[in-house]
């Protein structure tokens, strides 16, 4: 009987029933695709480093965009005040020319009622080029002095109605050039701004609470830094100071000898560049008054600033005037050391020198950001050592 009996079908039971094993493999690998459709966008999703350095980037680009805006609308503003000198100039000159050729027309009608025309003076009127009649002897022969004296006049207010009027021409197309870097920067700023918020809005909550825990790392790092800045700023100070006490007590030695012991100057000397350290504190008191109030990118003030603003209004206070853009205030005045940095000084960052802060001694500085942030201080490395471009004194 035993020999009769058919062998089990082999496979595995699901849910207590028998599945071939062809069925089985089937489910198991439409269980891995789901397994792997499910793990693909997390896979494929960037890491909250790449994240925070994509978004880093984009807001340094858009400082950079920022300062070209800044610059072509410096340009337009400036532009825009020449056309309409040079339109009202021109304006003006065509009226002088008008008054002119009307002079000349009434010789010419004079001439002919009296029935001594010269033919030539009124085709001067309608001539491109009063220039080749006035050449001609003969013409000018049969003028009187009066006449002569308005040929002359009528050629030079063509002449220079022309020049004005090819200058304006000129001035306008530089014009539109600058409208049309002004429009492509404020393009460029917007996308920029515009990508980096899509960037932050597709974090997760806990996402976001890394990233703050990660920026509160590097905030703790560049304190450290600036903390290690002013204690090699204060020795140097110190030796400075003990430097100049030595050399004055032996002016003061020198000076008691020389007299057989009479009384020595006192030794004191005023702080080298204290007129500039009157200014600079000035310039950090307005920009400590700042503090609080927001980014915003190609503003000068009052209510907001972006980084060249602060630094342009701050030293306007101080009765200074800098350049409005960061490329241009990078060559006001004399550039230093980080490490002999004083209050008052321009901290800029970057390759393309597109951010800058107003130094306030200690390794920190009061500067604007980025958007979404507000004026405020923060150590010179709050983006690491090597993003410090340069320091530059104003003056």
């Amino acid at each position: 009987m035993a020999s009769h009996r058919k062998s089990r079908p082999t496979g595995s039971r699901v849910a207590g029933i028998r599945t071939p094993a062809l069925a089985t493999a089937a489910l198991t690998s439409v269980a891995l695709l789901s397994q792997t459709a499910n793990a693909t966008p997390s896979d494929d999703r960037p890491s909250l480093e790449e994240v925070q350095k994509k978004v880093d980037d984009l807001y340094r680009q858009a400082g950079s965009a920022t300062e070209k805006y800044n610059a072509a609308k410096e340009k337009t503003s400036e532009q825009r005040k020449k056309v309409d000198t040079l339109l009202d100039d021109v304006a003006k000159r065509t009226q002088r020319l008008n008054d002119a050729r009307q002079e000349l027309g009434s010789f010419a009608s004079a001439q002919y009622r009296t029935g001594a025309a010269v033919p030539e003076t009124a085709t001067l009127l309608l001539a491109d080029s009063p220039q080749d009649y006035f050449d001609q002897n003969q013409l000018m022969d049969r003028l009187t002095g009066r006449q002569k004296t308005a040929v002359d006049d009528y050629v030079t207010q063509q002449s220079e109605t022309m020049h004005k009027r090819r200058e304006a021409t000129e001035s306008l197309e530089t014009l539109t050039d600058s409208q049309t870097d002004l429009k492509t920067a404020k393009s460029t700023v917007q996308k920029k701004l515009a990508t980096a918020r899509e960037l932050l809005s597709e974090l997760t909550a806990e996402e976001k609470a890394r990233l703050a825990a990660i920026e509160k790392k590097k905030e703790q790092e560049a304190a450290r830094k600036a903390a290690e800045l002013a204690k090699r700023q204060k020795a140097q100070q110190e030796a400075e100071r003990e430097r100049q006490e030595e050399a004055a007590q032996q002016e003061g030695d020198a000076a008691s000898g020389s007299s057989g012991g009479g009384t020595g100057s006192s030794g004191s000397s005023t702080t080298p560049g204290s007129s500039t350290g009157t200014k600079a504190e000035k310039a950090i008191a307005f920009a400590r008054a700042q503090i609080g109030k927001p980014y915003v990118w190609g503003a000068t003030g009052p209510g907001s600033y972006d980084c060249s603003g602060l630094t342009q209004a701050a030293w306007k206070a101080a009765g200074v005037t800098l350049p409005r853009v960061t490329y241009d205030q990078v060559e006001a005045g004399t550039t230093v050391s980080v490490s002999q940095a004083q209050p008052g000084d321009l901290v800029f960052f970057y390759d393309d020198i597109s951010h800058v802060g107003l130094y306030i001694g200690d390794g920190m500085m009061i500067h604007a950001p980025k958007p979404g942030a507000y004026v405020r201080e923060e150590s010179i490395f709050y983006d690491g050592e090597s993003s410090i471009y340069s320091v530059v004194r104003p003056g």
